[in-house]
């Protein structure tokens, strides 16, 4: 008898559904191992503008109770809370599920238009990860504002940054048994900020229990710089929440533009899985959004259910999602952004076909 999960998903806004509906179909046919309970949790603009909240407190409890959670694009900036913000429900849900780990692949492969001449044998081939919870963001809606000052708190703590420096040994070193540099690096700001030589002082302790790896430090504006010029160079890197926000566009830049820029928010008992990329409203309805980071999203939920529940198929099946779309871009079975001629349901149906 197969399987069953239940996962959480939240359509979005604008092309959120476009992007959604193709992924949930790749995953309901990808195995007969294990199947999927899908259950729809609205949130977002479209929510807001419906309930009056654009995350219901029975969406939240739908994802704390599910194995995993697939959020596809949220937000819509037509629509906007009353002091002129826009709707985040995404970093609502990353804090009340504690989800500190962002996870951002950066992974070049041909057919890919990125922006940079790679040299003959260097691989681009790295994992940002992004402490979700604290940093810059933890006075977000709270910040003091007057006339004349506008303040806002960065806040590190021992308990998430040691968590948030672990969880990137770990993944370092499962990178390192398959075959990776095994190299991990701390990105922060120690020069100027007591706060970050804090930070330093945790991922040096952690680094200890980990002897196989090697362990660094970068300053982020040197990071900005090092992921144009000699990106091959990196395995594993950890930053704090803001830095890793700017970087992990920067690294989906090289990837060609967000359309191809999966990710995930990881805690220790939950979850989430959703592309880097915004909701589009400029497209949405016309059928031509990339799939892509959707579907390499929901690759990855596969990856981390696979592992968690010691089911090495479903761990395949996130790499052959993963192949399928790697050989969709060397042939140029693509959407317009990435010089393709395919629709949304194309892109998607080529990666099934491929499947």
């Amino acid at each position: 008898m197969a399987k069953s999960f239940e996962i959480a998903v939240f359509q979005g806004d604008c092309i959120g559904p476009e992007i959604m509906a193709p992924t949930l179909e790749l995953l309901s046919g990808i195995s007969s191992d294990y199947d999927f309970n899908f259950t729809d949790c609205p949130a977002g603009a479209t929510s807001y503008v419906d309930c009056g909240s654009d995350l219901p407190e029975a969406s939240l409890e739908t994802a704390r109770k599910a194995d995993a959670i697939l959020l596809s694009a949220l937000g819509d900036p037509a629509v906007r809370f009353p002091d002129g913000t826009e709707m985040t429900p995404q970093i609502d849900i990353r804090i009340a599920l504690d989800l500190y780990a962002g996870v951002r692949p950066v992974r070049v492969v041909p057919g890919m238009r990125t922006p940079l001449i790679i040299p003959e044998g260097k691989i681009i081939d790295f994992v940002l990860v992004r402490e979700s919870t604290e940093g810059l963001f933890h006075t977000q809606g709270k910040g003091l504002v007057t006339e004349d000052m506008a303040e806002e708190t960065l806040r590190l703590t021992r308990r998430t940054t040691q968590k948030v420096c672990e969880f990137t040994f770990d993944l370092g070193r499962a990178r390192h048994k398959e075959g990776s540099s095994g190299r991990v690096t701390s990105v922060d700001k120690a020069n100027v900020f007591r706060a970050f030589a804090f930070w330093r002082d945790i991922f040096d302790g952690v680094a200890k229990n980990y002897p196989e790896l090697s362990a660094d430090h970068a300053y982020v504006d040197a990071m900005a710089l090092y992921m144009v010029q000699k990106p091959w160079d990196w395995d594993v890197m950890v930053t704090e929440n803001m830095f890793g926000d700017i970087l992990s566009d920067l690294g989906a830049g090289l990837m060609g533009g967000l359309g191809m820029a999966p990710s995930a928010d990881i805690g220790d008992d939950h979850a989430l899985f959703q592309p880097c990329h915004g909701s589009a409203p400029d497209i949405a309805g016309r059928g031509i959004a990339n799939p892509f980071a959707m579907i390499l999203s929901a690759g990855m939920m596969l990856d981390w259910l696979g592992r968690r529940h010691d089911m090495p198929g479903m761990i395949d099946d996130g790499k052959r999602l993963q192949a399928a779309v790697d050989a969709c871009l060397a042939a140029g079975e693509t959407t317009g952004d990435l010089g393709g001629s395919l629709d949304t349901l194309g892109a998607a149906g080529a990666v099934m076909d491929r499947l």
